[in-house]
């Protein structure tokens, strides 16, 4: 705390610090969004301690006590982590871990509702990245915006039509950058269609702040179907089943907003990998969007059935070759064409689609791991896999299927076991480039686990890594912008760059180190902290595995951007001409740097701090009065 007196003056300035938790407080790492009622609740400890009690953000009182291990080396960072579990605390409400010693986490809710507003706003990031449209919505307190850009897409020079152009408006930006790419597109479609065909309960009636919300579709396949309209002009054409790599322009654009961005772009000639994720991912909707849109589903199913027909008739592998240096997704396909196989089956029960896949099954394991325990974009086999593994339908070979079973549950318990060894509770080893968002996608190998076996090990396990991404990390931080304790707020994403909102664009998962203590929060540092629709995908599944069935409450009108932290962050709720934003989101704690008074404490009332806060303010005042009366 700093005091201040205006000399000669009646002028008073209290600084009341920490406006952020104090330093020891770091030390005691959570999960900033929430636990749910019936999940493990774990808490990370860098200190010595031997016990913890978790407290009742509104008045300090007792809800669970529990000890402390003595601290273990964490195999990635080797930062020496206490972790305590307080799974047996199923009361509701919000809360606080303190550690006698060491110090006291943010506050976080416990309910079985507290991944309604990550997926939301991970929902909302999708909007954001919407291309061909002029996207405008509100979060808490910023208003976000980008006019219609990339109407120009594309040219078909690199298709043997110099100076043609065909429609290729829509879709989504695949990242930080405006490019538009097939088989991440498909990949990032697989898991969210997965999402819904497998979780739906949670989903259906998720309102989202999208044009065509509250129309005949429920509004997250209004959103996916955005990105499948664009999948389906693709296609070089109605007879022609090859899929164009991606669609940009040769170079990547700068930090401009989207529609400054007047390069010319262009159609890249096919790849078999494209080609095969753009079959999956069309099976797979016309099988999901069929109840609400049979003509839409024929429409994707049409173009799958085409795309598949080239990719049988030709088995060799067949990469994109530009010059472009754009995004490269370059990835050989037998993994997409395994995947592609297993949708086509499930769609249509094709005997021979399932005789591919099933060949394809017997192929890998006679040489590989069948199931991976991490995947990204270049290996999609899992996601046909699962869908095998999963299907209902008859004709399957007991053989495969136990093969493909206890390779699943194989990689499963690895996660589980990494899980374990981990003083923060993730579950993959490695760090990467986007291995966050493989941190996320575990979520699905573990859900399938689950539902193979009911064991509830599995989901207790899914949980942890959303309290991983969001602050039970090396950092205690959130790795999602706009979410959680001290979120990004320098992305490498061009519209957060660009805009004049002093806050990113939210519900965007950043990439993470690629090294275990490497994450910066730097914009440059596109290895760390560059946003992907992948990564995003891969967290909307894990958050919608998760939500509870039934109606959403209606939006009510305080809202903040940081669910779960009790600091704020900065004036991230006004833009750079200082203009107040209307409110959107609801959430439950004081505004953003202000804790609801107006010294700038980030305490919440009933908070002993807060009160020590005030009550030096008094003293302080009265010592002026009397100065100002002697003088």
């Amino acid at each position: 705390m700093r005091v201040s007196f205006a000399s000669g003056a009646a002028a008073l300035v209290i600084v009341c610090l920490p406006s952020t938790p104090r330093a020891a407080d770091s030390d005691v790492r959570v999960s900033s969004i929430g636990y749910l009622t019936a999940r493990a609740k774990r808490v990370s400890v860098l200190g010595t301690a031997t016990g913890f009690t978790v407290r009742r953000a509104s008045d300090g009182t007792t809800a669970f006590e529990g000890t402390l291990p003595a601290p273990a080396a964490d195999p990635g960072t080797n930062d020496m982590v206490a972790q305590g579990d307080f799974s047996g605390l199923a009361e509701t409400g919000r809360f606080y871990v303190d550690v006698p010693g060491v110090g006291r986490s943010v506050e976080f809710p416990i309910g079985d509702d507290v991944y309604r507003r990550p997926f939301f706003a991970s929902m909302v990031g999708f909007y954001g990245w919407r291309c061909g449209t002029a996207v405008s919505f509100a979060f808490a307190g910023d208003s976000f915006a980008h006019a219609a850009c990339h109407m120009g897409d594309g040219y078909l020079d690199y298709l043997g039509q110099a100076g043609a152009m065909r429609d290729g408006t829509g879709g989504w930006h695949d990242a930080g950058d405006f490019g538009k790419y097939t088989g991440n597109a498909g990949f990032t479609l697989g898991m969210m269609l997965s999402a819904f065909e497998r979780h739906p309960a949670g989903i259906l009636q998720a309102p989202l702040p999208i044009p065509e919300a509250g129309g005949a579709l429920p509004d997250y396949l209004d959103e996916l179907r955005w990105e499948l309209d664009w999948m389906l002009k693709m296609m070089y054409a109605a007879d022609d089943g090859r899929v164009s790599h991606k669609l940009t322009a040769r170079a990547f654009e700068g930090f401009v907003m989207p529609e400054a961005d007047t390069q010319t772009r262009y159609f890249v000639p096919f790849a078999t990998a494209a080609t095969a994720d753009f079959v999956a991912a069309l099976a797979q909707a016309s099988r999901i969007y069929r109840p609400y849109d049979e003509a839409f589903a024929d429409r994707c199913l049409t173009a799958a059935r085409t795309a598949y027909a080239y990719l049988t008739a030709n088995t060799a592998n067949t990469a994109a070759q530009t010059d472009f240096t754009t995004g490269g997704y370059m990835t050989s396909d037998p993994d997409d064409r395994l995947w592609a196989a297993a949708e086509m089956w499930e769609t249509t029960g094709d005997a021979a689609a399932l005789a591919d896949v099933e060949t394809r099954i017997n192929a890998v394991a006679a040489t590989a791991t069948l199931v991976a325990a991490d995947f990204d974009w270049g290996s999609v086999r899992n996601l046909g896999l699962f869908t095998y593994l999963l299907s209902a339908r008859v004709g399957r070979t007991p053989a495969v299927v136990d093969r493909v079973r206890a390779s699943a549950l194989a990689a499963a318990n690895a996660v589980a076991t990494a899980h374990d060894a981990s003083g923060y509770g993730r579950g993959v080893t490695s760090y990467y480039w986007g291995s966050n968002g493989s941190v996320a996608r575990t979520s699905m190998l573990l859900a399938v686990a689950n539902r193979l076996t009911d064991d509830t090990r599995y989901l207790d396990v899914a949980a942890d890594q959303l309290g991983y991404l969001f602050g039970r990390n090396h950092y205690n931080r959130s790795q999602v912008t706009g979410l959680g304790i001290d979120p990004p707020l320098h992305p490498h994403h061009r519209a957060s760059a660009a805009d004049r909102v002093a806050a990113p664009w939210p519900g965007l998962l950043v990439g993470g180190g690629t090294t275990a203590t490497g994450w910066m929060d730097n914009q440059d540092m596109y290895m760390v902290n560059e946003v992907a629709i992948n990564w995003n995908g891969a967290l909307v599944y894990a958050l919608a595995l998760f939500l509870p069935e039934g109606a959403w409450p209606p939006p009510q009108s305080e809202v903040d951007a940081g669910a779960g932290s009790d600091a704020g962050a900065s004036d991230a709720g006004r833009d750079a001409a200082g203009s107040d934003r209307a409110p959107f989101i609801a959430d439950s704690r004081p505004p953003r740097g202000n804790g609801g008074g107006g010294c700038g404490c980030a305490f919440t009332p009933a908070t002993p701090e807060r009160w020590s806060c005030v009550g030096l303010a008094l003293v302080v005042l009265l010592a002026v009065r009397r100065r100002r009366s002697r003088s």
